[in-house]
């Protein structure tokens, strides 16, 4: 539970930590960097590192929030993990639900996991959803998402690793497109981030450009055509 340095949220908010790789987005996944140097400066939620583990002592944090917030939820796992048990993701969104002042961003690339798991849960309009689609390899978590009750819709397409031509946007609220950071980045281009925002404004959906990313995402920034773009979809 943390202010958070992810443009586009406020704070984050961890019940549930680590995860395994399920695509191609996922090689040099940020969290996996993250656990790892947590475990050891001897964090007790990542005392087993990137492994798999849920946090009876952390669903409460909401409650003791007063001021609204944007929180990004489980930013360092998959709420939608196979192999978190229902009733903690229902004990989730029990706290979401019962805490409307903060708004929550919870994002999946197992995005039939969530789609089965929808109408069993709670989706008060102080809950967006979103899945990542890193490559036009994985548009279709995009027709599952399509499909969900939240209030709002949203596509993170980063860490952007292909074009993707066959992007539609249909009942999708918003998209944050943003390149692969640290070790190892792979290379976004520029034609595919305007592809992007090009079909955006076509169908009048707020875009965020959040970095270009790279071994130095700082020094790259996040300017694209010579300004920003912050665009949000409006509150609910």
């Amino acid at each position: 539970m943390s202010n958070s340095k992810i443009e586009w949220t406020e704070n984050t908010w961890n019940p549930v930590t680590g995860c395994t790789k399920i695509s191609k987005g996922c090689k040099h996944c940020y969290a996996e960097r993250m656990a790892k140097r947590l475990q050891a400066m001897r964090q007790p939620n990542y005392i087993n590192g990137f492994n798999l583990a849920c946090h009876e002592h952390v669903l409460n944090t909401p409650y003791t929030w007063k001021k609204p917030r944007m929180i990004f939820v489980n930013s360092m796992s998959d709420t939608f993990h196979k192999d978190v048990p229902f009733e903690f993701i229902q004990k989730i969104f029990k706290v979401m639900n019962e805490t409307p002042h903060h708004t929550f961003q919870l994002l999946t690339k197992r995005a039939d996991v969530m789609l089965s798991c929808a109408d069993k849960l709670c989706w008060t309009d102080n809950i967006w959803m979103g899945v990542t689609v890193e490559s036009n390899d994985y548009v279709e978590r995009i027709d599952c998402l399509r499909q969900m009750p939240s209030a709002v819709r949203f596509l993170s397409l980063e860490p952007l690793i292909s074009s993707v031509p066959d992007l539609s946007l249909q009942k999708i609220d918003w998209v944050i497109v943003g390149g692969e950071s640290g070790p190892g980045a792979r290379p976004m281009k520029q034609e595919w981030v305007e592809q992007i925002k090009n079909q955006c404004d076509i169908d009048n959906v707020p875009f965020f450009f959040k970095q270009w990313g790279g071994v130095n995402k700082k020094k790259a920034g996040r300017f694209l055509n010579n300004r920003t773009f912050d665009e949000m979809p409006a509150l609910v």
